[in-house]
């Protein structure tokens, strides 16, 4: 037996951190939205006890360090699953891009994996243990656009963004998570205005959307990576109506409503850029059918 899911990226429209945690963790306010860009997770049902990834993407551990097979190992210890599965990969979302690649492959496995192995547990249920492998896994498990706080596990859902077109662009380069938050000045940062972006899309408006994008690790990854200025420099000349690096990065995106624009933005990346897509962003949350 086998099974496809999908695994969209996110993108942040806002993201915040407030302060360190006594765990180690920081405390964020995000606003993710999942795109139409998307990588094909196959789940195919072993008899023999064991969990096994395939990829043909080279960035791709087929191990533990894997988060896909990590949420496979975490419901085959909690529900006592004695039957293994095949996890084959094919990836679309660039790797350690701040497009939450890694956490969506993880979900669509735990999303997959209840129907396959007849687990009946709820989104809830499958969230509250995405928490458990990686901050972006909860939100992932739902898809949609959320408020995300905590670590990123706890989760308010809204409505979907204004309709438009999201270019992003991806230069050759990772960004280590870890190290954008090491050097991360939390007296020295300017705070994005969350709650208007909240209200923004809310009521549907594009235009506040774009002036309430924020996000405080962008000033990190910018000093440490020259290029991904550039980039945000490239789109906003080329007429996108709000630029804004995802995550920790390096991808920036661009938002336009005109198809004419988005192509002009596009086209003039590509030759700028290793990774660019134009693609849509994903109003509708996941459901277990």
């Amino acid at each position: 037996m086998k099974l496809l899911v999908k695994a969209p990226a996110k993108i942040n429209l806002s993201l915040d951190v407030l302060y360190k945690r006594p765990d180690g963790f920081h405390e964020v306010e995000m606003i993710m939205t999942t795109i139409d860009l998307a990588d094909r997770v196959e789940l195919t049902l072993l008899e023999q006890d064991k969990i096994h990834i395939l990829s043909h993407n080279r960035y791709v551990p087929d191990d533990q360090r894997n988060l896909a097979f990590q949420a496979a190992q975490l419901l085959k210890d909690r529900y006592q699953v004695k039957k293994g599965v095949q996890i084959t990969i094919e990836k679309t979302i660039p790797v350690a891009a701040g497009l939450a690649g890694g956490s969506s492959d993880a979900a669509a496995t735990l999303r997959g994996l209840n129907k396959l192995w007849n687990l009946g547990l709820t989104l809830d249920e499958l969230a509250s243990l995405g928490s458990e492998i990686g901050s972006d896994v909860s939100f992932c498990v739902y898809g949609g656009t959320a408020l995300a706080r905590g670590r990123g596990e706890m989760i308010t859902n809204l409505p979907a963004p204004p309709t438009c077109w999201v270019i992003l662009a991806k230069p050759f380069i990772g960004v280590s998570t870890a190290e954008v938050y090491r050097r991360l000045d939390l007296n020295g940062m300017k705070h994005p205005n969350i709650g208007e972006m909240v209200k923004a899309i809310q009521n549907n408006d594009y235009q506040n959307v774009c002036e309430n994008v924020g996000n405080v690790l962008e000033d990190v990854t910018l000093k440490l990576h020259p290029e991904v200025a550039q980039i945000k420099e490239q789109m906003k000349r080329f007429g996108a109506d709000a630029v804004l690096m995802s995550g920790s990065g390096p991808t920036v995106f661009g938002i336009v409503q005109h198809d004419s624009r988005m192509h002009r933005i596009y086209n003039g990346l590509r030759g700028f850029c290793d990774q660019v897509f134009a693609v849509r962003m994903l109003g509708e949350r996941h459901t277990l059918d």
